[in-house]
């Protein structure tokens, strides 16, 4: 039998078992299960299922409708429709939504979704959306339900509510366990285990708890918070995850403050009510309705300046304003890399402290959540180097041309770094307009030095009024010298320092792309175009009768063999042809063995855009590269379709 796939469960509002003991799954008596496309109708879909589902049950008499009344119809019902919803909005995947009913009359209702990383909106006064749009968040939710919660498995993300039968207590069964493929997890309501102010630390029914639960789920619960918080690129969802993951397992309430880094050691200021360059990124409470006035309390007394590199807790003032007299608060400076990045704080009431256990425990979850958090801010300045650098090697806007209609689509496989496509179409003067598609060998920083040198050189030698063969005669001859200086600076360096012969291939490689150039002039009865291809896809020409012919032949990639001559066409477009330039990552997309241009696949997806102006043809022939395979491209994809008027 193959391994059970671990999951992760995080209970939110924990009055009540969340939503899959083995014990219910074996007093089932009713499901009802449909997959939605993750769209504005989805929560309609789904609330239509649910009613349907109730009637046919009732209809049936199934054991548990006789404790269906219409008010817990009706509760149900805005349940599932707030779960779709967030599935919806902060997913954007299919949703797969179930309804079922237990004996006692009880309903479960969950929304799956297939994009985990994200997690639900919860309400709190961090994201004002509108409710029309949005829904109402899990508040609502967590208002009708028994429990709720998340369960965290391989490539989904379950979001599921337990409403009780009509006349049932929702704490009937507060303190009931959860059993889930990765273990037992005890949840409990803090509310209903206090300990008295005066009891020290890990005594009573609450001290008992925490041994019981520490006894079997610490190692556990620490890989999977680090399975959890791994590869997270964003800091506020790290810091999101780790409300749930404290609360309620470790403490009734935390905050999450993250800090400015630019800022330094002095981010927070002396002033216990002022924070320097430091925010509450979030607030999370066993309680649902402790949470506004809870965050209202810990801004107004922020942690306090410390030594950044002291390790271990400090006290905290327990926020007597909104939680009452008794509590005790920590706070745990999260660290990482040598650079303080915020402050963890959790919370208990009714009580003097915390066990050593969980203190403990509470300080290997922070070095995690610290890792995590430098880890998000890590990518997050290198994406925001490599958007920056994206955009000064593309063109900031697109010409027009008399007498040309012109579609660009470009789509960087890798959103996080610069492609290693390139397009321009710009005016050269005297009646004259250029355009280029080119692909650059390689990716990421090498790619972005070749299209910074080729695509201003380009710009610089049309302005010149060289002609299309003399620019690529030019640009071939520029890349093999910029190619031989960094062979030499290199071999120099390795002299100076004393190192190896370089071997074959170990150097700076070869610095090459495929390019296809042309310009444009247009006259009276059209637009003559001259153009030449250097290792690139071929360009087609669509017709106004559907037929589709290239119109440049093959020669060598620029930047591979020296003294390379080029030879370029000339064809005039008339009224109603179509000429689409494309990059390999259409030509060459995948599935399984075939590609998309096999069998001049290309050639045949553009004849049948005859009679669609450039904007439908350059959507069409996106969407069916798409289409094409049954994964998204592994390539960048850039087409360029120009149509005469």
């Amino acid at each position: 039998m193959g391994a059970i796939p671990t999951q992760r469960e995080t209970a939110f509002r924990t009055s009540g078992a969340p939503a899959c003991t083995a014990e219910a799954a074996a007093q089932e008596c009713a499901r009802a299960h449909v997959v939605l496309r993750g769209s504005s109708l989805a929560p309609g879909a789904a609330r239509a299922m649910v009613r349907a589902a109730l009637a046919d049950w009732s209809a049936r008499g199934l054991p548990g409708t006789e404790q269906l009344t219409e008010h817990r119809a009706t509760d149900v019902l805005v349940a599932v429709s707030e779960l779709v919803t967030n599935a919806v909005v902060h997913a954007g995947t299919d949703v797969e939504v179930t309804c079922r009913m237990e004996e006692t009359g009880t309903l479960v209702v969950e929304a799956t979704d297939h994009h985990p990383s994200r997690a639900p909106r919860g309400g709190d006064h961090g994201t004002p959306q509108d409710p029309s749009e949005y829904g109402r968040g899990l508040r609502l939710v967590a208002a009708l339900s028994e429990a709720w919660g998340i369960t965290y498995r391989p490539g989904t993300k379950t979001v599921w509510a337990r409403l009780p039968a009509a006349g049932t207590e929702a704490a009937a069964d507060a303190g009931s366990e959860t059993v889930t493929a990765a273990g037992q997890i005890e949840v409990y309501a803090p509310d209903e285990v206090r300990e008295s102010p005066d009891a020290a630390p890990g005594t009573g029914l609450r001290g008992l708890r925490d041994r019981e639960w520490l006894g079997r789920g610490a190692l556990s619960f620490l890989a999977e918070a680090s399975d959890l918080l791994a590869g997270q690129l964003d800091e506020d969802l790290v810091a999101s995850l780790t409300g749930q993951l404290v609360v309620p397992r470790l403490a009734d309430w935390c905050g999450v403050w993250l800090e400015d880094e630019s800022l330094g050691r002095g981010a927070w200021s002396d002033d216990p009510g002022t924070a320097v360059g430091a925010r509450l990124a979030r607030v999370w409470h066993a309680g649902e309705g402790h949470i506004d006035e809870l965050r209202l309390a810990l801004e107004k007394d922020p942690p306090r300046a410390r030594d950044p590199w002291r390790s271990g807790p400090v006290g905290h003032p327990w926020p007597a304003e909104a939680l009452g007299p008794h509590g005790a608060a920590l706070a745990y400076r999260l660290v990482a890399g040598g650079r303080p990045l915020g402050t963890l704080v959790i919370g208990r009431a009714g009580t003097a402290g915390f066990p050593d256990e969980i203190t403990g425990l509470v300080e290997d979850l922070s070095r995690r959540v610290a890792l995590a958090i430098g880890a998000a801010r890590q990518y997050a300045r290198q994406a925001t180097i490599s958007a920056v650098l994206q955009r000064g090697l593309l063109p900031g806007a697109v010409a027009e041309i008399p007498g040309v209609r012109s579609a660009l689509v470009y789509e960087p496989c890798d959103k996080g770094g610069p492609s290693g496509d390139f397009y321009d179409l710009f005016p050269a003067g005297d009646g004259r307009w250029c355009f280029a598609v080119g692909d650059v060998q390689g990716k990421g920083p090498e790619a972005a030095v070749v299209i910074g040198l080729a695509r201003p050189w380009l710009r610089l030698l049309a302005r010149e009024q060289y002609g299309v063969p003399d620019v690529l005669d030019r640009l071939n001859q520029l890349l093999l010298d910029d190619a031989t200086e960094a062979a030499d600076a290199a071999a120099r360096a390795l002299v100076a320092v004393g190192g190896p012969p370089v071997a074959p291939g170990d150097g700076p490689q070869t610095r090459f792309l495929s390019l296809l150039y042309g310009e444009l002039e247009p006259f009276e009865d059209g637009v003559r175009c001259t153009l030449a291809s250097a290792g690139h896809p071929l360009p087609l020409l669509l017709g106004p009768d559907g037929a589709v012919r290239a119109v440049a032949a093959p020669q060598t990639l620029l930047g591979v063999v020296e003294d390379a001559t080029y030879a370029s066409e000339t064809f005039e477009l008339r009224s109603g042809d179509t000429l689409l330039c494309v990059t390999d990552g259409v030509t060459e997309r995948r599935s399984g063995s075939r590609q998309f241009d096999d069998g001049d696949g290309l050639a045949a997806a553009l004849a049948g855009c005859a009679g669609l102006d450039a904007e439908l043809v350059a959507e069409r022939i996106r969407r069916l590269v798409h289409e094409f395979g049954p994964r998204p491209p592994e390539d960048d994809l850039a087409l360029l379709v120009l149509q005469a008027e």
